[in-house]
């Protein structure tokens, strides 16, 4: 017989946006199921570092606080940077920006994607509302009758079905929901190095021809590297040796650090833009990656879905507070409204910084090197987009704002 279960929520992937999603709900008190098909890593060596990290905004560091799981990650390792560094490799031209300019102890902070997943799945198995299945996958979805068939046998039924399952979302596809979007001619190689010198807590990123170089400072002294790159290019400085990758990453970098002396375990992922049509349908969300993905130059991925989730809550409270039931479009719809032109206008900016860089016309060159010199020196202009990278400004839903304490 098939065991059938009813919640308010049905959520599928428990990975950052969706575990944060999850705690979110569970906390005001829905009845949640969260269906996952990997259990979240729990123990490492304490000297090596995750290839994927996230550069995470306060408005990020906010929502994380607000849901318990910021002390935990302090506990495990977050790496804050206070200064950011950015020029271009044609031109020459840089643009510095520095917390103390805006009033901040720091710009954010760099975490491994690990960490912040661990921190929040330690906090839902704290919630009597919240139950796992995990490990467990989505191998049907009924929308009619919002059922999720699970691979072990289990049948779900949820007012609301969300897709937290990333970028390839097999649940949006299950739902026929369209995106748009393209790939880029880059993949990303990521990977934890040592230079020799200070990384002052300044993330370092430069733009070169084939795409931009970033060199992201960890709290004992190491960088995590994303190096966006041509295909081609990516797999050739995955498969070299150790000495010549470091002779060519100094160089890349050119030594800002000083030499670049240890290379960790490398890996390559391939980079895309991706934009769902519609985010919702009735008793359905997408969040995070499922909705949208974005270039990594900018390090906003996470930080966008952690915003649909705070998002998503916000507008789940009101319509519950209206007396709605979780899954009404009207209450969908809103969350769409608060998300889907910010997410849409990140991507196409980041999109178009990704053009810029990498366009070799020595006309833009030109450009390009006056507006990072032009930006540089408004000082005002340039402290406007600290306060906006780090979400101090602009309408960011109560769980994403200052906790009260």
């Amino acid at each position: 017989m098939t065991d059938e279960q009813k919640f308010d929520v049905a959520i599928v992937g428990g990975g950052m946006v969706g575990a944060a999603l999850a705690c979110a709900l569970g906390r005001e008190g829905f009845r949640l199921a969260l269906i996952e098909g990997r259990e979240p890593q729990r123990h490492w060596p304490a000297a090596e570092i995750d290839l994927r990290v996230s550069a995470l905004t306060r408005a990020s560091e906010n929502l994380l606080r607000n849901l318990a799981a910021w002390p935990t990650m302090q506990r495990m390792r977050v790496s804050p940077y206070r200064r950011m560094a950015v020029w271009d490799a044609g031109s020459n031209a840089a643009i510095r920006f520095d917390c103390a300019e805006i009033g901040e102890d720091n710009l954010g902070h760099i975490v491994e994607n690990r960490v912040t997943r661990l921190a929040l799945w330690q906090q839902l198995e704290t919630l009597e509302g919240v139950r796992l299945f995990c490990p467990n996958r989505v191998c049907g979805l009924d929308r009619q009758g919002r059922c999720l068939s699970l691979e072990k046998g289990q049948r779900i039924q949820a007012g609301l079905i969300v897709a937290a399952d990333g970028r390839d979302s097999p649940l949006r596809q299950m739902a026929d929901i369209e995106v748009h979007g393209w790939a880029y001619n880059q993949h990303a190689l990521v990977a934890t190095v040592s230079p020799a010198g200070d990384h002052q807590h300044t993330a370092w990123q430069r733009f070169l021809p084939t795409g931009p170089l970033a060199l992201l400072p960890l709290d004992d002294g190491r960088c995590s590297i994303v190096w966006s790159t041509s295909p081609d290019q990516a797999q050739r400085l995955l498969r070299l040796d150790e000495t010549e990758f470091l002779r060519q990453l100094t160089q890349a970098s050119q030594a800002r650090l000083g030499q670049i002396i240890a290379v960790g375990p490398r890996a390559v992922f391939p980079l895309r833009l991706q934009h769902a049509l519609p985010y919702v349908r009735e008793g359905l969300a997408l969040v995070g990656d499922a909705a949208h993905a974005i270039h990594p130059l900018a390090g906003q991925g996470v930080n966008l879905g952690f915003l649909d989730a705070a998002a998503l809550t916000q507008a789940l409270l009101e319509g519950r507070a209206a007396g709605r039931a979780p899954g009404h479009l009207r209450d969908l719809r809103r969350y769409e409204r608060m998300r889907k032109g910010d997410n849409l206008a990140m991507q196409l900016a980041m999109d178009g910084l990704k053009r810029l860089f990498t366009n070799r016309n020595p006309l833009l060159g030109l450009a390009r090197g006056l507006g990072l010199r032009l930006a540089d020196g408004a000082r005002p202009i340039n402290q406007a987009l600290m306060r906006r990278a780090l979400g101090l400004e602009g309408e960011l839903p109560p769980l994403s704002q200052r906790p009260l304490d």
